[in-house]
């Protein structure tokens, strides 16, 4: 698939740049302007042709069924051999709605990938999954335990020629169509031929045996480069967004908390109103929607909608930034909460503002007794940016997807990552509690112009 992405490229007179991301995340990245073409065996269904236009068909491919090589269903010739099966399709394609046709058929959840899908078949979670050919000779190639059944004329799936070509997706009226649709026609069988062979070179097997350790080993020696940068992104959004969070966090609550006389000032107090209101809305917006779901929204939608074309690290900055500020709003509202009353009394009585008493008093005992949920939230981060893949964000979990993508071995490379979250995590967290009971053996001082007051 590369050399036809590196041929239009160069024939259209663009630098390539290859953008990863997840299968449901390329129409959207394309619409809003992230990416200009979709090279990646995508099917120009009557579907997806109301969100975007398609060039000519690149490549023609049947459907076949793979499965394990010892499966009771390992030796089907027709639809018809499949009866109680358990098989499966990836989500939102027509692999998976073609297993209607298979009558008895005992028909499982759609998934997100073929590498979930491989992974389930070797398990025995599900008999098989449809998979057009050069994906199965890959799987095939790279795992051999593995086989798939193709079909005679007449026995397989029934589909539509739109349903099995392969064609380049592009925006609506995109200028480039007709030299793209140029280019493909120059394209023989031979040219075609060469594209699947290059699918399964990428993943064949080099035929020696290892063990489940000895896999996990190999994977960490040929990746660690890529886990080591997915670690260090991981943290590096952790951190910074935690502490921008915490900031936004401690502003809101600090002016929540903030009370303006009626009777004193009618402005002031209507605003204040107002302000309590939209901050309110946004800690019940952000704690109540999935995080996946505003990355989504915020990184096509700016770019969409508002013209703004944000990088995917400054989108993953804002989007955990701000959602970790929401929760941390009502914690550190909690803790100023909990600071008894009498002090507030104390410091009105010496004279001191509600500035001076929320910033010189309150806050520096909130921030002490809120520090575990500050950790715990940090802790937090470290996992939950796995969900910015989705806009491909290149944190650890990202890398981890496209490493078991590449080597089709997925117990083996998400084993490793959950080795090294596991690490991230344990470690955070002594940290912090080591943090903690430092501070717990300070006294907090209040320093005063007569002197100091121990509290």
């Amino acid at each position: 698939m590369f050399k036809l992405q590196k041929k239009i490229a160069d024939r259209l007179g663009k630098k390539l740049e290859i953008y990863k991301t997840e299968w449901d995340g390329l129409p959207p990245a394309l619409t809003s302007g992230k990416i200009d073409a979709i090279i990646a065996g995508m099917s120009p269904t009557a579907e997806r042709k109301k969100e975007i236009d398609f060039t000519n068909s690149y490549y023609v491919s049947d459907l076949v069924v793979v499965l394990k090589k010892d499966s009771p269903f390992a030796k089907a010739k027709s639809l018809k051999d499949f009866k109680d099966a358990k098989l499966t399709g990836q989500l939102n394609t027509f692999h998976y709605t073609v297993l209607d046709q298979i009558d008895g058929l005992n028909k499982q959840s759609a998934m997100e990938s073929f590498p979930s899908m491989i992974s389930a078949t070797k398990s025995g979670n599900i008999d098989g999954y449809v998979s057009e050919k050069p994906g199965a000779m890959s799987a095939v190639s790279a795992n051999n335990d593995l086989r798939y059944v193709e079909f005679e004329k007449g026995k397989g799936f029934e589909t539509s020629s739109e349903d099995t070509s392969i064609a380049v997706g592009l925006r609506k009226n995109s200028p480039m169509k007709d030299e793209i649709n140029k280019i493909l026609s120059e394209m023989n069988t031979k040219d075609q031929d060469k594209i699947m062979e290059e699918m399964v070179k990428l993943s064949e097997n080099d035929g020696e045996k290892l063990s489940f350790f000895g896999q996990m080993k190999e994977i960490w020696t040929e990746y660690s480069s890529l886990f080591i940068n997915g670690i260090f992104s991981t943290l590096f959004i952790s951190i910074i967004s935690t502490i921008i969070g915490f900031f936004i966090g401690l502003v809101v609550a600090v002016i929540r908390k903030t009370n303006v006389d009626k009777n004193k000032n009618i402005v002031g107090y209507v605003l204040q109103k107002i302000i309590n209101f939209i901050l309110a809305a946004y800690i019940e917006i952000f704690r109540g929607t999935p995080m996946m779901v505003q990355a989504i929204l915020i990184f096509y939608g700016a770019k969409q909608f508002l013209a703004i074309d944000m990088s995917t690290m400054l989108a993953a900055f804002i989007i955990v930034s701000i959602n970790t500020g929401a929760y941390l709003s009502e914690v550190v509202r909690g803790g100023i909460n909990s600071v008894d009353e009498g002090q507030f009394e104390a410091c009105k009585a010496l004279g001191m503002t509600h500035s001076q008493t929320m910033f010189n008093v309150v806050i520096p005992q909130t921030i002490k007794s809120i520090l575990p949920a500050i950790a715990n939230e940090f802790v937090v981060n470290i996992k939950d940016t796995s969900v910015l893949n989705v806009i491909s964000v290149t944190e650890l979990f990202f890398v981890s997807k496209s490493i078991a993508g590449s080597t089709y071995q997925i117990f083996q490379t998400y084993l490793i990552t959950a080795i090294i979250y596991f690490i991230l995590t344990f470690v955070t967290t002594r940290i912090i509690l080591l943090l903690e009971r430092r501070l717990n053996n300070k006294e907090f001082v209040l320093e005063s112009a007569t002197g100091g007051l121990n509290a």
